[in-house]
Formats: C-alpha cells, structure tokens, sequence
C-alpha cells in the first residue's frame, strides 16, 4: 500500500482519533483502561506523525519522546485494523528512527504488552532488542520492552 507519512499536530482531529481508537483495543485486550503512568502530550513528544493512505484517510501514526542521555522513546504506535499487514508500521517506524538520528537520538526504547503478540513479532523482527524495563516499565509483569541502537 503507498502511503503518505507527514507530522501531524498532537491534538489534530486524525491523530486524536486514532489514538482512541488505540486505548479502546488495548483496553479489550487487557481489560483495563490506559494504565501508563506517564501518558505522552503535545508538549513531551517531539514528533507526531500520521500515515495517510492514497485517499487521505488517517489510517497510523507513532510518536517520540525525548528521554535523557540521546534516547527516545516510542510512542503512540498504531495502524488501524484494515491496513494491518500492509507495510505502513514498518514505514512509520522508519519515519521515526530516521527523525530521532536528525536530531542526534542514539538509542530508541518502546514498551509493548504481553498481550500484545503481534507487536512483540512485529519489533522483533524489526531489529529491536529485548531490554530490562526502563522508566515506569521497571518491574511491571505486563511490559515487554524493546530497544535499539541507531547508527
């Protein structure tokens, strides 16, 4: 699927959507609201983007969180169920890594969820490492974290 991928303001109406549409499936899936203890903003994500596909329907989107020491969190990560399969998380991680090492990020981390098996999959195969949990992550059974070193 060719898709578009471009930033997008935090708190524009696709973005806002999609991100719904996120907490409501992770929340079926662990039976429980968003549990994050620090949820992202506006003002703590350096870049927000949305994918876009060719009729301009917002269809994912991911985040990044500066952290300390040139880390960066992931954030946000989503596609919409239709175009799952597609190639567009692929794209959007790209997107990111390629916007952290502009702006001199030297790692990446993410958390993901147990329950959450296609993801694990999907970062794993993408070249990300398991790591310790960082961050709020530390010690929570539910976490799956995730890291990688940009070169």
């Amino acid at each position: 699927m060719t898709v578009a991928i471009a930033e997008h303001p935090w708190d524009g109406e696709d973005g806002v959507r999609l991100r719904r549409a996120m907490q409501v499936e992770l929340a079926a899936r662990y039976n429980m609201p968003d549990q994050e203890t620090e949820p992202p903003t506006a003002e703590t994500v350096s870049v927000f983007l949305v994918a876009r596909a060719p009729g301009g329907d917002a269809i994912g989107c991911g985040a990044l969180r500066l952290l300390d020491d040139g880390t960066a969190e992931v954030k946000r990560m989503y596609v919409a169920p239709q175009a799952r399969g597609t190639g567009v998380a692929t794209r959007i991680l790209r997107a990111l890594e390629d916007h952290a090492r502009r702006h001199g990020v030297s790692s990446l981390v993410l958390s993901t969820g147990v329950k959450q098996p296609d993801a694990i999959r999907f970062y794993e195969r993408e070249g990300y490492q398991r790591t310790d949990g960082y961050g709020p992550y530390v010690g929570e059974p539910l976490a799956r974290c995730f890291t990688l070193q940009l070169s």
